[in-house]
């Protein structure tokens, strides 16, 4: 019989709404029946945010000695950098909360490197905190891929509905159409057909976009971006094997993705493949980076600043996150 995972949960921007979702997720029961899940972050922030929501839950400090396994329903075990002061302002950008956001990722990926953990899920990030407090990063994928020193990954959007994964992310749209190439459209096909495959999907239908409106329309519409920087990659992949059909009109593509005409769907830029599954819902999205050696989903939303506070904030992304680490970590 299969072991329960331990996903660490690293607390993000703390100024944000990620302790409240935090809070409000481990104090639902299925999370630790199917996992052994603790927080990496200040414990005095999961306090806090306690006292917002206006639950007694008991905040359990635990170091690097302990035993991970060690957590039980009606508490919440955290790792307790203490970074931060106890009257951080809520709803701010502040240097001192975008460094302890890095530090706290910084951690959870140390231990998933040491196997200590088998899967981290992210509550969300400030980048201009994250900026300011030193840390010059796009976001969280970046980091990972630079401190498990990985160079083919990309990011993944999940939903009920429709997943997506992207070409090209966090750059202007004229820098992403600049970087968009055969080899690198070609290694997302292939990272989208490894891991709906390991998931269980065989033969998975993969769906390319376009970079032009009607993926161009035979030399209509652009430069020829299609011709010189998709087709080349999309012939490789069926070439190999592999179940993909494209360029295609974006406009109309994430209708049938979503219909269930395709179980993936390669996006060009950032806004491309993550306005459609916005559209779906905030609530239901879930942010997967793919090609890492480690396991790392994410809500799919920001740090909130305008609630931050206000325990409003809904946790149904975190909890559909912490489902999808769960169910992707390794089997022990």
């Amino acid at each position: 019989m299969s072991k329960k995972p331990i996903v660490g949960i690293t607390m993000g921007d703390a100024a944000g709404v990620g302790p409240e979702i935090i809070v409000k997720s481990l104090q639902k029961q299925e999370v630790y029946q199917n996992a052994h899940p603790f927080v990496i972050g200040d414990a005095k922030m999961l306090e806090r945010a306690a006292k917002v929501l206006d639950t007694e839950i008991t905040i359990k400090r635990v170091n690097e000695a302990e035993n991970f396994e060690d957590t039980t329903f009606g508490e919440i075990a955290c790792y307790d950098l203490d970074i931060l002061p106890e009257d951080l302002p809520f709803g701010q950008v502040s240097p001192e909360a975008g460094h302890a956001a890095f530090e706290y990722l910084r951690t959870a990926i140390e231990l998933a490197n040491a196997g200590r953990i088998d899967a981290i899920c992210t509550a969300p990030l400030n980048k201009e905190a994250l900026h300011k407090g030193g840390h010059v990063y796009p976001g969280h994928t970046e980091i990972l891929a630079e401190l498990t020193g990985t160079k083919d990954f990309s990011m993944m959007l999940s939903s009920p509905k429709l997943k997506v994964i992207h070409v090209t992310t966090h750059v202007g749209l004229i820098d992403a159409i600049n970087m968009i190439a055969p080899e690198r459209v070609y290694h997302v096909i292939r990272l989208a057909h490894e891991t709906l495959s390991n998931s269980g999907i065989k033969q998975p239908k993969i769906a390319v976009c376009g970079i032009n409106p009607h993926a161009g329309e035979n030399g209509l519409f652009g430069y020829g971006e299609e011709e010189e920087k998709i087709i080349p990659a999309i012939e490789r992949a069926t070439g190999e094997g592999i179940n993909v059909e494209g360029p295609l009109p974006a406009d109309t593509l994430f209708f049938r993705a979503q219909r269930g005409d395709f179980d993936i769907v390669v996006a060009m830029y950032h806004d491309q493949g993550h306005g459609p599954i916005k559209v779906l819902g905030l609530e239901a999205g879930v942010n997967i980076t793919v090609g890492l050696p480690i396991i790392r989903t994410s809500v799919d939303h920001g740090t909130a600043f305008d609630i931050a506070g206000t325990g409003i904030a809904d946790d149904q992304s975190l909890l559909e996150a912490l489902r999808q680490a769960i169910e992707l970590a390794p089997e022990k």
